[in-house]
């Protein structure tokens, strides 16, 4: 774009927030800029003015100046303690990765029906295995033929849920074969209260079974299943590490806590005193789940509180945090919502292109969703995009207790349950469906730390490395930012330290 037009843009920009240019402004002058970043920088030097501001050829050349020195993001330096002698360098990596992008469908009708069937048949089979003693009929379409009053289980992917004129809960249910209208009556006692609060947290695209008799068309329920996980025994390892977990580090933002992220790579170099010194070199793992970089538009005027609005900039600046990171810890990054990947999930791994530049062997980027065993434990790590949906969807839910969303996921052995809540690509085999049995479940997205334990598994949400935007403001959101949580796996202990002391 040339010079002229460049001029005309930014005016035409600047004049919707009721910023006028001087006249003495030439062309020349932002030639070489960013507009985007020109309009952010002053729409926030006028935010308090009173009427029409006018914006003068010294306050443009402060900020065009300003911006060039952000263009090339300052390199982090960490210097290693000589006396530090942290545990797990002495301790030999043993991990494997097993992504989960699969096979993607054209996203025609036809790959949408094999995803969903695919998603029916396995869960279907997971509770089956689960309750052996409970038979499913074969499809729903085979209870056709049975009389009104038969005791029958059916399982299906449930298409809708309504309050009927009654107040009475119809769920309906469906298969390959056909559909069951599910009625769970709102009645007095004791036993039908029970079933019917318990018929509120069904949600739709969910796969549950349920057993009932069959009246007409219709199914009276007795009972719900759902596919669940097993209680399992905690693991533990022989050596004395530990796993540090990240997510939500919006490189790139005016949000982002560069100095308590930095403190925290210093306190894992062994800089920073304190009484969990000892804990720093244990850890021998970091496990980061997405939105490391903010990204540029996301959302709506979303470049008027980005620090950094070039998303190569943004990843240039993260990776020279990475690089400081001690060779002996592996690190797996995988991207979320707000990083330079595709928004639909399943998510490759963020490309290598972009950090071409750095030497990083210890980095290895994986997809979202992913399973990483580290030292034989299983960690399951997801960003969470949908932990939005599942919040809205089932009573109880807040953003204030991301953990008690993340255990519903786990309840129903899918990490997406509700269609259109984010955007899923239709792959041949649901990469989303929990068919593994993590021993750690790791999530981020929602800037809110939680830590819980379910059925023997370790539940983690790792909170935020960014402060509280304008949006979490508006809708009364606190976030937790710089709280790490570190699981020594010896002892099966969490710490959650906090950065925010600086």
């Amino acid at each position: 774009m040339e010079g002229k037009e460049k001029l005309k843009k930014l005016s035409a920009a600047l004049s919707q927030a009721r910023i006028l240019l001087a006249a003495d402004i030439e062309e020349s002058l932002i030639s070489n800029a960013n507009i985007n970043s020109i309009v952010t920088e002053l729409v926030e030097s006028h935010k308090n003015d009173v009427g029409v501001s006018i914006a003068s050829k010294e306050e443009l050349s402060l900020i065009i100046s300003g911006l060039s020195k952000e263009k090339n993001p300052k390199l982090v330096e960490v210097s290693h303690k000589s006396e530090y002698s942290p545990i797990a360098s002495e301790v030999e990596s043993r991990y494997v990765i097993n992504k989960r992008d699969g096979d993607i469908s054209e996203g025609n009708a036809s790959a949408f029906v094999e995803y969903f069937n695919d998603r029916l048949h396995r869960i279907k089979e997971i509770i089956s295995y689960r309750r052996p003693n409970f038979f499913i009929a074969p499809s729903i379409s085979s209870t056709k033929a049975y009389t009104s009053g038969r005791e029958v289980i059916i399982a299906g992917m449930v298409s809708s849920k309504i309050i009927t004129k009654k107040g009475n809960l119809m769920v309906i249910i469906e298969d390959d074969t056909g559909e069951m209208r599910v009625v769970f009556v709102n009645g007095s006692s004791y036993s039908s209260k029970q079933l019917f609060e318990s018929a509120k947290r069904i949600i739709n695209d969910e796969v549950i079974a349920i057993k009932g008799k069959l009246s007409n068309q219709f199914l009276i329920p007795s009972e719900i299943v759902w596919p669940d996980v097993p209680v399992i025994e905690p693991k533990s390892t022989e050596e004395d590490i530990a796993i540090a977990f990240l997510s939500d580090i919006h490189v790139g933002s005016k949000q982002f806590l560069e100095k308590n992220f930095s403190k925290m790579l210093r306190w894992i170099n062994g800089e920073a005193g304190g009484t969990k010194d000892g804990l720093a070199g244990k850890i021998k793992y970091i496990v980061i789940a997405g939105d490391v970089a903010d990204g540029v538009g996301i959302y709506p005027d979303q470049e008027y509180e980005l620090a950094i609005p070039d998303i190569y900039l943004q990843y240039k600046q993260l990776f020279s945090f990475l690089e400081t990171i001690p060779d002996y810890i592996e690190v797996f990054m995988m991207p979320g919502n707000h990083d330079a990947v595709g928004r639909a999930e399943p998510q490759h791994n963020i490309d290598e292109e972009l950090y071409k530049d750095f030497k990083i062997p210890n980095l290895h980027l994986v997809s979202n969703p992913c399973y990483i065993n580290l030292h034989g434990l299983e960690v399951l790590s997801y960003h969470g995009t949908s932990l939005d949906s599942i919040i809205r969807a089932i009573p109880g839910m807040s953003y204030a207790s991301p953990e008690k969303a993340m255990v519903e996921l786990l309840k129903r052995r899918h990490l997406s349950p509700v269609y259109g809540g984010n955007v899923i690509i239709p792959t041949k085999k649901d990469q989303l469906v929990i068919d593994r049995m993590p021993d750690i479940m790791h999530m981020g997205h929602i800037h809110k730390n939680g830590i819980a334990n379910y059925h023997g598994i370790k539940i983690i949400n790792s909170g935020t490395w960014q402060g509280t935007t304008k949006l979490q403001q508006r809708s009364g959101h606190v976030p937790t930012p710089a709280i790490m949580p570190v699981l020594e796996a010896k002892t099966g202990n969490i710490s959650s330290l906090n950065f925010n002391d600086i």
